[in-house]
């Protein structure tokens, strides 16, 4: 069946994650495995396949607008590009009608890297420029189940965890953590049962593409992470006339099959259906057919990095589109469609004019690779230092803080 947004839900339809009933795989993006041939994702191709919306200027002038504040980086460079329903967000904020946001982590390492990053410093800038109320969901029951974490490690992760993401600056007293383990509570628990309750088993495959030699935790597991998108799952947050208040959340697009399901069912149980807005995926040190994986420390920079470690990936594994001699570099230029270091300044050199001015000289010729990469070195190292002094003020007092069940006492404005 399809909802009335047109969000193709079917088991018959070419399954939403990029397979072809036939087994075909040109890209593959679920929670769990993304994908492509030739490395490359066609993100053109992946907003059609999920049936969601393109993010256009528009879309951002309105942002600009409605805020009083410059649009995110991660906005105006198109990394954050697709949505589900954000003028609807907008429109209701324009009417004087609140929102909170929802994002999460599943916490199966130790130490986070900076693409984990990106989407906790776009929601922090939501939450400053409209003020609203924040939820963020620790799925270490999902790391057990998927990694094979024991249930002491997987909490443990989650905590550590939660000590990068509060260093990201997020407000006490607008954001509530919680891990699953810890929060399975009568009334989100209650909304698990009720998604559930909504959903077959032939959708769940349709959906995600899973089959009877998949665990049966993955079967389950989209219940959990849909029912934050209700505010009811909160009652100690939003009770009375928050009961029903709308929900955006921030994520990367391959977490958007979750949340189709969870616009499907949200009708039927008189809430308002979740608006996301999707960011593209941060490539790996190696480039786009690179993968950032915990088992090769030199695909990702990390936030425990030290200064010579991030020199050090930067100029020996950051591949780069310039030519393999000065004199060809000079003649040539370089390749910007798959350099990494120019990508990673285009998610972090907040200077417009001077990520132009990189890209004309490098792409000319004017500008070397050397030069370019000494320039990301230093972008990253402020990032990477700010985290680390930010990180280390927040103890576990502060963790406690942000993961106390409570009311928010300054939810908006």
């Amino acid at each position: 069946m399809a909802s009335t947004t047109g969000e193709t839900l079917a088991a018959a339809e070419p399954i939403a994650d990029g397979r072809t009933e036939e087994g075909e795989e040109e890209q593959v993006v679920n929670p769990w495995e993304v994908s492509a041939k030739g490395g490359k994702i066609d993100y053109d191709k992946l907003v059609d396949k999920f049936g969601c919306q393109r993010l256009d200027e528009s879309l951002i002038q309105r942002f600009e607008r409605i805020t009083g504040r410059r649009a995110h980086v991660f906005l105006r460079r198109g990394l954050f590009f697709a949505h589900r329903d954000l003028s609807d967000i907008l429109d209701a904020y324009e009417r004087g009608e609140k929102f909170y946001l929802y994002t999460g982590r599943g916490p199966s390492s130790e130490s986070l890297h900076l693409g984990h990053l990106v989407p906790f410093m776009f929601t922090k800038y939501l939450q400053d420029v409209f003020k609203v109320p924040l939820v963020i969901q620790l799925t270490d029951d999902e790391k057990c189940m998927w990694k094979g974490l024991s249930v002491e490690e997987s909490e443990r992760l989650a905590r550590e965890n939660a000590k990068d993401i509060i260093a990201c600056g997020f407000d006490v007293e607008r954001t509530f953590i919680f891990a699953n383990f810890s929060y399975m509570s009568p009334p989100i628990y209650k909304n698990i049962v009720r998604i559930a309750n909504c959903v077959t088993g032939n959708k769940i495959v349709g959906i995600f593409g899973l089959t009877l030699e998949d665990y049966g935790g993955k079967f389950f597991f989209p219940y959990i992470q849909a029912a934050p998108s209700f505010p009811s799952s909160f009652p100690h947050i939003f009770s009375g006339k928050y009961s029903k208040l709308r929900c955006l959340i921030p994520c990367a697009i391959d977490q958007d099959p979750y949340f189709r399901m969870t616009r499907d069912v949200a009708p039927r149980l008189s809430y308002h259906k979740p608006a996301l807005i999707e960011s593209k995926f941060f490539p790996a040190l190696q480039g786009e057919s690179g993968k950032m994986s915990a088992s090769d420390p030199n695909s990702a920079i990390y936030v425990t990095d030290s200064l010579k470690d991030i020199k050090n990936k930067v100029n020996r594994y950051a591949f780069s589109g310039g030519q393999d001699t000065i004199e060809k570099q000079r003649k040539y230029g370089a390749n910007l469609e798959v350099d990494v270091p120019v990508k990673y300044l285009n998610f972090f050199l907040d200077d417009d004019a001077e990520l132009l001015s990189i890209k004309e000289k490098y792409g000319s010729g004017a500008m070397l690779t050397g030069e370019v990469k000494a320039r990301l070195i230093e972008v990253l190292s402020e990032i990477v230092e700010r985290h680390k002094r930010a990180r280390a003020a927040v103890t576990e007092e502060t963790v406690d803080a942000f993961m106390a069940v409570r009311p928010l006492p300054r939810m908006f404005g």
